[in-house]
């Protein structure tokens, strides 16, 4: 019998790659394409849809080039996406009105202290379980809203569509403006401040809340179903799974079970913790999100903590700074110094997230002297994503009933071993990383295969799990704490910089939607 795959399309923050996996779950075929990063303005993070559409015509066809196969070999499709980032295009025309917002972006930090003095956070927590921050989608809607001419109105009448990254690209496999299938599902509409986290349907309250018409709405249904087939791209591949990415690299590490973490190390990093079937609503600065939802099976829930900057620290440190010619070089260098002598970096970039959610945080570093070279600079690009780690992790094992006892691992930034083992060591807990790093495609990849049967069920999915490297921990106890004392005193210099958040250029804007 001819072998078949199942393919997995993961839309990044900095990339779209598509990807074949046998039934073993391993990786067949990869392609990949970078697209823009546009900044217009200080805390402004831009992409443009068309283009990543365009991206994915692209890697799809060279995906199965380069494993020599046809469409007719792919039993079904998965995608897993950048989550909160939010596009809105025209339903006649699907020509999107203005470039994506993307999730990092802080320009509705004004509107965000706004909605919370106005309603307080118990009014959102205990409709979606998400207090008002400028991560999520709806408040991206109503800045839209109030900033570009006749786009309401427009919504209202119901010529506006929006969507996260899966919207969108669902939407234009299935036909685009010829009928294309406007859907999403439960995980990411659970980052909307839209949908009511137990439910899982939009509540009205919120949708009142924010002015969002529900005719720009995409239906939301289960992670892993059957959502219909590709017309164009994959014309006849059956479309059956959609989740954001953190879910899928959760689904792709096999965390089934309550008490079951992992973390995708990226261009953010996020940490999620399997609740099971129950909503725990954080009291230490965690998100309560939705993991997944496996056709009529009831949801699965878990804790998230979202660190919005650490791969990117990397690439600043390379593309901004110049120390550095490609990411990996980066290990290269930390390691030319013993310690990061004395010399701590808060990428507060856009404000922190979990668990401090502090928009008006900006990036420090502390504690430089003539000592420090760019090698203790490296170490200490390095050690912020460890330290701001811990801080997750302490967050996690406050609301949980049970302290983590192993983390595992995902992402690009797995690769560096120095920070893998600085990871264990102030974590003091085992840190794993799988066979197949790129557990977000993965996850992606098993909920559509089980969705159409290619896998049967969830324990054959964890027998494909295997273990490539482990690192224990290994540092003193006294340093560590002496060094996460240092880290917690550099985070306070962060905060408070932006002392009244304002959004630059106050006003209405023309972003081509009349």
């Amino acid at each position: 019998m001819v072998e078949r795959y199942v393919m997995s399309i993961d839309q990044g923050t900095n990339s779209t790659r598509c990807i074949l996996f046998d039934h073993g779950g391993r990786l067949v075929s990869v392609a990949q394409r970078e697209h823009h990063q546009y900044y217009p303005r200080p805390g402004w993070v831009e992409h443009d849809a068309l283009e990543i559409w365009r991206n994915l015509q692209r890697v799809v066809p060279e995906a199965l080039s380069n494993a020599g196969v046809g469409t007719a070999d792919v039993a079904a499709v998965g995608i897993a996406n950048q989550r909160e980032t939010t596009v809105l295009w025209d339903r006649r025309t699907g020509v999107p009105l203005g470039r994506a917002i993307v999730w990092q972006d802080t320009r509705t930090a004004p509107l965000v202290e706004e909605l919370r003095n106005r309603t307080g956070e118990d009014f959102f927590l205990d409709r979606c379980s998400l207090a008002p921050a400028t991560y999520f989608s709806a408040p991206r809607i109503r800045w839209l809203f109030d900033h570009v001419d006749g786009l309401e109105r427009r919504a209202g009448d119901g010529d506006v569509l929006f969507g996260t990254m899966e919207s969108w690209l669902i939407w234009n496999l299935t036909g685009g403006a010829a009928g294309g299938l406007h859907i999403t599902d439960a995980t990411n509409a659970s980052r909307t401040m839209l949908m009511n986290i137990r439910t899982l349907t939009w509540d009205e309250g919120l949708l009142e809340f924010f002015g969002v018409p529900r005719a720009m709405l995409p239906q939301i249904r289960s992670s892993a179903d059957h959502y219909g087939d590709a017309r164009s791209v994959l014309p006849g591949v059956r479309i059956s799974a959609a989740l954001g990415d953190q879910q899928a690299a959760l689904f792709g590490q096999t965390g089934f079970s309550p008490g079951e973490a992992k973390c995708t190390y990226g261009t953010g990093s996020f940490l999620l913790l399997n609740t099971g079937t129950k909503v725990v609503r954080s009291r230490h600065g965690l998100l309560t999100t939705v993991a997944y939802k496996i056709g009529d099976e009831p949801a699965v829930y878990a804790l998230e903590g979202s660190i919005a900057v650490t791969g990117s620290l990397v690439q600043w440190f390379r593309d901004r700074l110049g120390l550095i010619s490609s990411a990996p070089e980066i290990e290269t260098l930390a390691r030319t110094v013993e310690d990061n002598g004395g010399c701590y970096i808060v990428p507060a970039f856009s404000g922190l997230f979990a668990p401090h959610w502090r928009s008006d945080a900006r990036g420090v570093i502390v504690g430089l002297t003539s000592y420090i070279t760019k090698g203790h600079l490296a170490r200490a690009v390095l050690e912020a994503t460890g330290w701001q780690t811990r801080e997750v992790v302490d967050a996690m094992n406050a609301d949980s009933s049970v302290a983590l006892k192993e983390l595992k691992v995902d992402g690009g930034m797995t690769a560096d071993n120095l920070l893998m083992q600085f990871l264990a060591d102030v974590l003091d807990v085992p840190v794993v990383r799988p066979m197949v790093a790129e557990t977000v495609s993965l996850g992606a990849a098993y909920a559509a295969g089980l969705a159409v049967g290619y896998w049967p069920d969830l324990e054959v999915l964890r027998r494909n799990w295997h273990r490539a490297a482990q690192w224990l921990p290994d540092m003193d106890p006294e340093r560590r704490e002496s060094e996460y004392d240092n880290w917690q005193r550099a985070v306070e210099r962060s905060l408070g910089w932006i002392e009244s958040p304002r959004s630059p250029g106050e006003g209405r804007q023309d972003r081509g939607t009349r």
